[in-house]
Order: structure tokens, then C-alpha cells, then sequence
């Protein structure tokens, strides 16, 4: 007869408790006003984002036409996608936080200015703060549409961490720039890349928070 006691069962693992819709509203208001005090932070010392945003702010200064026109062509074919692959409440969601973000940056300058900025310290407190406005976005299953889009798809068919690819694709949309950008200004904004997705990449891992 065996000395040793009966392996006692594993408990079952909790179920997520869906955000209910004050929760995801909320969230998406609280996720894209911290993004937009980010980009016043780059704006501002006249940094670059990464991104859909990122992409936006180059064709800006390259065509003159509007950023926020831009911004939202340029989400139109990732719609689809989030639709085919993420689902419509994702996709409304999403849709919202564009828009919201649009209207934000737009009158941002309103409710916030710096008399003075230095553009190292613009680019590590601006992307801590926008990654952590798109970590509020990502656990509530939305995003600022585009690579943000793209990251989350391949997260979770793949198991790629959605701060890496995001990571990955910032940097090489910010060294862009150099045709166009003082070299300076493209390292700080390597930096702000590499603090925004930092928080990303230790925050929102697979199987460490279910977002519903």
C-alpha cells in the first residue's frame, strides 16, 4: 500500500468576466486621451510616432494634406481585416478610437501646451504614457487600428507578442524619416518607439490577461 497521499486535482482556471459596455467606453475615452497627450509630447519637440500615426505624419509633411484625413484612409483596409479576423465589436470598437483620437489632436492644442520641452525627456514620458494608453485599448479589445490591427491578429493566431511586432515596425517607420528628419531627432524618437512598446511587450503577453 503506497505511503504517498492522492495528487489532489488541479483547480479549473477562473473565467474571464466580459467588460460590460460602460467598461469598454470608458476605457477606449481613457486609452486615446493618454495617446494623445504622446503625440503632443513628440508634436511638441518635434518628434515622430511610430505606427499608422507614424506613417500619417510623414505623408502630412510630405503632401501638406491633413493628418487626421490621412490617419483614417490609411485604417480603411486594416478595417477589414479586424472585421474578418477579430470580429465586429473589436472593429466598432476600433473605429471609435480612431475617430476619437482624430477629433482629439485636433484640439489638443486648446487644453495643452509646453512652454518648454527637451526632446529626450519628450520621448521617453510620451511613449511610457502613449503605451500605456494602448495597453488600456489592447485588454479591452480595441486598438488605434493598423499595425496595432496587424499586431494583435498575429499575437493571437501566432503567439508573437504584440509589443514586438509593434516594436519592430515603429522603428523601421521612424528610420524612415531620416530623409526628411535631423538625424538627432530620429534617435530620440528610436527611444520613445522602443518606451511606448517596452510597456506593451511586458504587459500584454499571451495568456496573461484574456481580454473579453
Amino acid at each position: 500500500m503506497s505511503s504517498q497521499s492522492p495528487t489532489a486535482p488541479a483547480a479549473p482556471a477562473p473565467l474571464a468576466v466580459p467588460h460590460s459596455l460602460t467598461e469598454d467606453a470608458v476605457a477606449i475615452f481613457t486609452g486615446v486621451l493618454l495617446i494623445s497627450v504622446g503625440v503632443a509630447f513628440f508634436t511638441s519637440a518635434g518628434l515622430l510616432t511610430g505606427g499608422t500615426a507614424g506613417l500619417a505624419f510623414l505623408l502630412h509633411y510630405a503632401t501638406g494634406i491633413g493628418f487626421g484625413k490621412i490617419f483614417f484612409v490609411l485604417n480603411l483596409p486594416f478595417y477589414w481585416l479586424a472585421l474578418r479576423k477579430l470580429g465586429r465589436a473589436f472593429t466598432v470598437k476600433t473605429f471609435i478610437a480612431v475617430l476619437l483620437l482624430s477629433l482629439l489632436t485636433e484640439l489638443q492644442s486648446q487644453f495643452l501646451q509646453f512652454a518648454q520641452l527637451q526632446p529626450l525627456y519628450a520621448a521617453i514620458a510620451g511613449g511610457l504614457i502613449t503605451g500605456t494608453g494602448f495597453l488600456v485599448l489592447f485588454r479591452h479589445r480595441c486598438s488605434l487600428g493598423g499595425v496595432g490591427i496587424a499586431a494583435l491578429y498575429l499575437q493571437d493566431r501566432y503567439g508573437w507578442r504584440a509589443g514586438k511586432v509593434q516594436m519592430a515596425v515603429d522603428c523601421c517607420i521612424v528610420l524612415l524619416a531620416l530623409w526628411t528628419v535631423d538625424p538627432l531627432r530620429v534617435a530620440w524618437s528610436i527611444a520613445g518607439a522602443v518606451a511606448l512598446n517596452l510597456v506593451l511587450a511586458m504587459n500584454h503577453r499571451p495568456g496573461r490577461y484574456m481580454a473579453v
